[in-house]
């Protein structure tokens, strides 16, 4: 088969006959939907090609991680992270490291990097890590010979970790990742097409899917339960059938076309700006060997179930679905999601209620231990553009990281990014000014910093953030 990142290819061959070489192989990956995605992949691809695997996710690659692995040498394959770390990789001896990653790479250079920053694209917007890790485990799989089952249907779990990583451009993946979802598309494993953006279209009720949909806000409908169902009721939708409450996947083509094409002329009516009336529509990327109406079904709903396991520290059961667990690991996972809801609702209204303290050229926000440090960044991205908090501006929030000092978040309007925002570059750079450690994407990135230095912080990173828009 073609290689579907043909600029990446060479090195992925070379990073696959290194993995090959080893008897066994420990696999190292970031704690969210993208990181476990990429685990997942690795570790199957490797498992079919006869290695033994270990795994450990972690949410960071610090000091200790590194002196960790360390002591147990061999072959490390770094999922998702690394690339931020190169420098402190390259001076060990002590284990191989293999980096599959798609960060912004700091300063360092080690033998085998996977990244598509190496050769000119975009890692924050055309290949997610667990697109970097699917390359890579087809190349391995190919160079062991193994061609059942199907490679492509990694393909899958490589689409949600790019949608969980919030990398479609105008509701669609684009470059290496449309081209990875096309391989899965023609396994037989993602089926897409258009359709309404809002999340919740394969589990939520008609009405809470419409009330929920703070994406976009549509006067009248969005947080109005009465409003919602007002409004389907005006389109004849039977929303009152033996089974309950019915989702948007039970309506049929028709209907569904009907009730979107009346939510856009709702929301074209009341005023709604025209950039944000275009991301009520966008590509769906449907799951097609999962259940119908199930979380697992779509890939947005299957990304937020498993950042709802790693958030909570419980990322071995959002592995374990990875990986097939329909089971136990299903259960518990869909438990944690609707604990990880209540949270992410509360942390929302504390935020709007508390408000963003301005800079010249960012908001930002000290959460203190009101919201997990570990969905702090979450909170932050879904708050822009709610009540005062400004949408067009970067919004940086703070959380208490117990024992382990500040965690900071930032996200942004992708907008931003034409006119040369990079927060990954800005908060590495602002953090070692303090003492800290941070990086990430051009528009969501994080950093940890020592209790205190807050205030010095914003004001470095106010100055690079400024010093890149104009």
């Amino acid at each position: 088969m073609d290689p579907p990142v043909p600029a990446l290819h060479d090195r992925a061959v070379a990073a696959a006959d290194r993995l090959l070489a080893a008897e066994s192989v420990r696999v190292v990956s970031h704690d969210d939907a993208d990181g476990l995605t990429s685990a997942a992949i690795a570790v199957t691809a490797l498992e079919r090609a006869g290695l033994a695997v270990e795994v450990d996710i972690k949410h960071g690659l610090d000091e200790a991680a590194i002196d960790d692995l360390a002591a147990t040498g061999g072959t490390v394959l770094f999922t998702d992270l690394g690339s931020g770390g190169l420098d402190r990789l390259a001076d060990t001896g002590s284990f191989t490291p293999i980096v599959a990653d798609h960060h912004e790479p700091a300063d360092g250079s080690i033998e085998h990097h996977l990244n598509p920053h190496c050769v000119g694209l975009d890692g924050g917007r055309e290949l997610a890590g667990a697109g970097t890790a699917y390359l890579l485990a087809r190349t391995v799989l190919d160079r062991a010979g193994v061609d059942e089952p199907d490679p492509r249907e990694l393909a899958a779990l490589a689409v949600v970790g790019a949608v969980g990583d919030r990398q479609t451009v105008d509701g669609e993946l684009v470059g290496a990742n449309a081209a990875i979802a096309a391989e899965g598309e023609a396994a037989g494993v993602i089926e897409s097409g258009t359709d309404l953006a809002i999340y919740g279209t394969q589990t939520r009720p008609l009405p809470k899917l419409l009330e929920y949909t703070t994406d976009v806000r549509i006067p009248g409908i969005t947080g109005n339960r009465r409003g919602a169902i007002g409004f389907l009721e005006d389109l004849d939708v039977e929303l009152r059938t033996e089974a309950g409450w019915p989702t948007w996947a039970d309506l049929g083509a028709e209907k569904r076309t009907q009730v979107a094409s009346a939510l856009l002329t709702r929301a074209v009516e009341r005023g709604v700006p025209p950039e944000r009336i275009d991301a009520l529509v966008g590509t769906s990327y449907i799951l097609s060997r999962e259940e119908p109406g199930t979380q697992l079904r779509d890939a947005s709903e299957f990304a937020t179930l498993l950042n709802a396991t790693a958030r909570y520290e419980e990322s071995e059961v959002g592995l374990a679905v990875c990986r097939g667990d329909r089971d136990g690991a299903l259960d518990r996972a869909e438990t944690l999601l609707r604990n990880h809801r209540r949270n992410i609702s509360a942390g929302i209204e504390s935020l709007a209620e508390t408000g963003t303290t301005e800079t010249d050229h960012l908001q930002w926000v000290h959460a203190g231990e009101q919201i997990r440090a570990t969905i702090v960044g979450i909170v932050a991205g879904m708050a822009l553009g709610e009540g005062d908090i400004d949408r067009h501006t970067p919004i940086v929030a703070f959380a208490n990281k117990p024992d382990e000092g500040i965690k900071v978040s930032a996200r942004a309007n992708g907008r931003l990014g034409d006119r040369g925002l990079n927060l990954g570059t800005a908060l590495r750079e602002a953090a070692a000014t303090v003492g800290g450690e941070g990086g990430g994407h051009a528009m969501a990135a994080g950093a940890t910093i020592p209790e205190g230095t807050e205030e010095p912080f914003v004001s470095a990173l106010d100055e690079r953030i400024g010093a890149q828009l104009n």
